[in-house]
């Protein structure tokens, strides 16, 4: 049995994963043939593999606004600069999908119910983040937006827990007294802020 959501709380999840995804889909545009070996933050992953991850969390989203199912996909995507182009449409379909859901309906994520508004939050953090890892990797330092940042991290502590780590997300990596949202929200998921700078 599945509590009824507040009102607003699947506009504001489905706010929150249209951010991440406009955020994610800027730094999609960096991407080139010759950057697909390259390391990213991510641990043993190259950009080829995170791309691949990335157009199956997007496609798996847009299965959850459709269907009402997360149920994990894996259709990779081609291990050439096209396999951008491919991620970004996989996003733009899901923001359709998600765009057109005006109601709290229930959602099965392996036979378990779970909110369409967490659903949507928690993959607001994953597209966040792994759109920094792509900049990162790319060369380019480019925070997620002070704002995104700061909500997704009131959000993470709740939807990213010890049971997460150490396989969807490393361990927490420390920060300095002062450090901006985006490098707490990346440094909570297990990435070095800076990975890329100098």
């Amino acid at each position: 049995m599945t509590l009824p959501e507040p009102p607003g709380a699947l506009l504001g999840g489905i706010a929150l994963l249209e951010r991440a995804v406009g955020y994610t889909l800027g730094n999609l545009n960096l991407v080139t043939t010759e950057a697909l070996g390259r390391s990213t933050p991510c641990a043993r992953w190259e950009l080829r593999a995170l791309l691949g991850h990335m157009g199956d969390s997007f496609a798996t989203l847009r299965a959850a606004a459709e269907d009402g199912r997360a149920d994990a996909e894996t259709q990779g995507t081609e291990p050439t600069a096209g396999a951008a182009e491919t991620v970004r449409g996989r996003a733009s379909q899901l923001l359709g999908a998600w765009a057109q859901r005006d109601t709290p309906a229930p959602l099965s994520v392996a036979g378990h119910p779970l909110s369409m508004s967490i659903a949507a939050s928690a993959g607001a953090i994953e597209v966040a983040v792994h759109g920094w890892d792509v900049a990162q990797t790319c060369g380019h330092d480019l925070p997620v937006p002070p704002r995104l940042a700061e909500e997704l991290l009131h959000l993470a502590p709740l939807l990213v827990t010890d049971a997460d780590r150490p396989v969807r997300f490393a361990p927490p990596v420390s920060v300095p007294r002062g450090a901006g949202p985006s490098d707490r929200l990346v440094a909570f998921t297990g990435r070095r802020p800076g990975w890329g700078r100098g």
